[in-house]
């Protein structure tokens, strides 16, 4: 279980616990060190997909390297890490959680560490977050290509942003829906040039919809994948296991196989122009 230091308090929104003092620290370590018990996995499952999303838009537009890549809720830049190095959450577990050195060494050793491990095809990533102690470690370390702290639920994109949304191919999000609502979504489609693929990992307990139907408002199609979801992490305590069957039972959602099991369980939704869902449909794009 979390430390002393580190362990989590009943938030008073919609039942998850508040983690609230690791995700704006000068570097990751407070946040893997405190998730590692709770075997926080969602990034892992993220990795695999935009991996996919990618390589098929590699494939479709090739005239238009790198591909442009926004993380929404980027915290320290975890699903950048992944996305474009050789190496799996295991290994940022096992970094992260190691004695090392911190302050201005610790982020120079990080950014040399991650150098050394980038892959040839890295797409250009950009950052969005309202952490801005983690933004600035994203960037520093090397792994977002730019960031941005800023609140899209408050107020619309800054010009700086804005020049750097536009030409987006894909946004990703694996764990920001619901503190995130349509209204950051719609201050993204708003300032992109075309409407990009949008890949978001979305807890059970919360709905999709409103975000889904502004992205169809767009002109985006928003399939959900129906043979299976992904597990984020364990509840961090009674309170947040019955919050969140409480609000599963509002949606009328069975938990059997899913969050019986312990723990938060998320669905993932692939929104994009109709004629590349039919050209490829989720389930063909996401195949283990």
């Amino acid at each position: 279980m979390a430390t002393e230091a580190h362990r989590p308090t009943t938030s008073s929104d919609w039942g998850k616990a508040d983690f609230e003092a690791i995700y704006n620290c000068p570097d990751p370590r407070r946040y893997f060190t405190t998730l590692q018990p709770l075997d926080y996995q969602i990034p892992h499952h993220g990795q695999a997909v935009f991996r996919a999303a990618v390589d098929a838009l590699h494939r479709r537009r090739t005239d238009r390297p790198p591909l442009r890549v926004v993380d929404l809720c980027c915290s320290y830049g975890i699903n950048a890490a992944l996305l474009n190095h050789r190496l799996t959450l295991a290994d940022l577990y096992d970094r992260y959680t190691a004695p090392g050195p911190d302050g201005a060494a610790g982020v120079a050793a990080d950014r040399a560490y991650f150098a050394t491990r980038r892959r040839d095809d890295a797409v250009h990533l950009t950052g969005i977050d309202a952490a801005d102690r983690a933004v600035r470690y994203g960037r520093e370390a090397g792994l977002l290509d730019a960031g941005f702290a800023e609140n899209l639920e408050t107020a619309p994109p800054t010009p700086a942003l804005r020049a750097a949304l536009a030409g987006t191919d894909l946004i990703t999000v694996t764990g920001g829906v619901g503190y995130i609502t349509a209204r950051t979504f719609g201050h993204l489609l708003d300032a992109v040039t075309a409407p990009p693929w949008i890949a978001a990992f979305v807890l059970r307990t919360v709905s999709y919809g409103p975000v889904a139907d502004l992205l169809a408002r767009a002109g985006l199609v928003t399939e959900k994948l129906p043979a299976r979801t992904f597990r984020q992490r364990r509840f961090a305590d009674d309170g947040e296991r019955r919050a969140a069957f409480t609000a599963l039972a509002a949606h009328a959602l069975p938990t059997d196989g899913k969050e019986a099991d312990g723990f938060y369980h998320a669905d993932l939704h692939l929104s994009r122009p109709a004629a590349d869902v039919a050209a490829l449909p989720l389930e063909k794009l996401v195949t283990d």
